[in-house]
């Protein structure tokens, strides 16, 4: 692992932010956000998902040591987990194990039926009989009405327990599987660990009764969560503010708070959460500050506005570069870009008007018209394409590493935004 004297550690209940890192150089500019945004929020430096390692050619050691360094370079000394997001495998976990992460989180979205919420009373029962030798619980929940501290009353129908069968049945197996294999890898090594698991990557919302049979299911079958990521109401498009009403975001996430209250506790996580300011406050304020905020292409694109106010020729080859692969990365991501609606660099002459479209305006315009995010996430989907590319890549670092007092300003101002939005609902 790091020479570093830091040492990851499980943060139970406390809530925390994730910083992701692509490049391998925020964590200062991290440190730097979370000293001027005062305490009460923990860190997770380290966090990367293995398809972020994958697209960036970085290994889970490297993305331990490189977050570490940083931060002790920063000068910081105090609490940080260690994030190994998005496993699937035992692979996966043996990797990011060994490399010294805490913090795992699950993803069996390949498990997840996601047509299920298309599907009448008759097509339920059907698919429900081909896995009904696996998933065995109906019955248990069927039936039954949970109140919530709320005064919501979450009715278990025969439908709502079949549609939570057919649609997540098979991703709990595979997730409270994959969770034994990490209890097995962390207790014989002497470690402590923390899990969160992910269904957040779902079409529709998730129920309070999905909520509600996933959380008790992992529970009862002995899962150490910590935090649970659900599909919550509203689109969370990368790279952007929350599109959707936010007062109804936050009267949905209270019932969503109140089954992880009644049921653990464990913590509400919030992914894509990068830039999404208009919420903050109400989900800091509705999961009661029990919240884990997972955030890692706005660092990325901090990192293009280092490249954009420094080297002006590379920004406008990494805008042509990034509309070139634009249709093919963008297939893994939830935005509504288009490569029409961004004009290509060659039409901006000023270097301040083409950072501002494809860096700026990451939130609600001014008069609350709507969004202007398309060159960002068009920045946003291709990191893969130009971190990996054999002349980009070393040339976005070398500005970097060049110029290390405005990467780290620029990440102070913009994760500070993030996290006194936050501290505003903890009030």
């Amino acid at each position: 692992m790091s020479s570093s004297p830091l040492t990851p550690t499980p943060l139970g209940l406390k809530p925390s932010f994730g910083f992701g890192d692509r490049i391998g150089l925020a964590t200062p500019g991290h440190v730097a956000a979370m000293k001027q945004s005062g305490g009460g929020i923990q860190p997770i430096f380290p966090q990367q998902s293995i398809r972020e390692m994958t697209r960036t050619n970085r290994t889970p050691k490297q993305v331990m040591q490189d977050a570490l360094r940083g931060a002790v370079a920063a000068g910081y000394h105090g609490l940080t987990g260690a994030d190994a997001d998005h496993l699937k495998t035992t692979e996966d976990v043996d990797r990011t194990a060994e490399a010294g992460f805490v913090f795992f989180t699950i993803d069996p979205s390949g498990q997840v039926d996601t047509h299920a919420d298309q599907y009448g009373i008759n097509e339920l029962k059907d698919r429900y009989a081909k896995v009904r030798d696996k998933v065995t619980w109906l019955d248990h929940y069927r039936g039954k009405s949970i109140k919530l501290s709320t005064g919501t009353t979450i009715e278990l129908t025969e439908e709502s327990c079949l549609r939570a069968a057919v649609k997540y049945g098979l991703a709990i197996n595979m997730a409270v599987s994959l969770a034994d294999y990490i209890k097995s890898v962390m207790t014989k090594g002497g470690k402590d660990y923390e899990i969160e698991l992910s269904v957040d990557e779902t079409p529709q919302p998730t129920t309070l009764a999905e909520h509600y049979i996933i959380a008790d299911q992992c529970l009862s079958r002995g899962m150490k969560l910590v935090s649970l990521a659900p599909r919550y109401i509203g689109d969370f498009e990368k790279g952007v503010d929350y599109k959707g009403d936010v007062a109804a975001f936050e009267r949905s996430l209270a019932d969503h708070s109140a089954i992880a209250h009644q049921l653990g506790p464990y913590k509400l996580s919030l992914h894509s959460g990068s830039d999404k300011l208009s919420i903050y406050p109400a989900f800091a304020r509705a999961s009661r500050g029990q919240f884990h905020v997972k955030t890692a292409g706005t660092s990325y694109l901090e990192a293009l506005r280092v490249v954009a106010r420094h080297d002006e020729n590379l920004f406008r080859q990494i805008v042509d570069f990034s509309r070139s692969c634009y249709e093919r990365d963008k297939a893994t991501y939830h935005v509504s870009a288009t490569l029409q609606s961004a004009p290509p660099q060659n039409q901006i002459s000023k270097i301040s008007e083409l950072e501002d479209l494809y860096l700026g305006n990451w939130n609600k315009t001014p008069k609350g018209e709507g969004f202007r995010n398309e060159g960002r996430q068009i920045l946003h989907c291709t990191f893969g394409s130009v971190l990996t590319d054999a002349k980009l890549a070393g040339l976005v670092r070398s500005v970097l590493e060049s110029h290390p007092k405005t990467h780290e300003q620029l990440l102070s101002e913009h994760f500070s935004k993030h996290l006194e939005s936050l501290r505003e609902g903890m009030k």
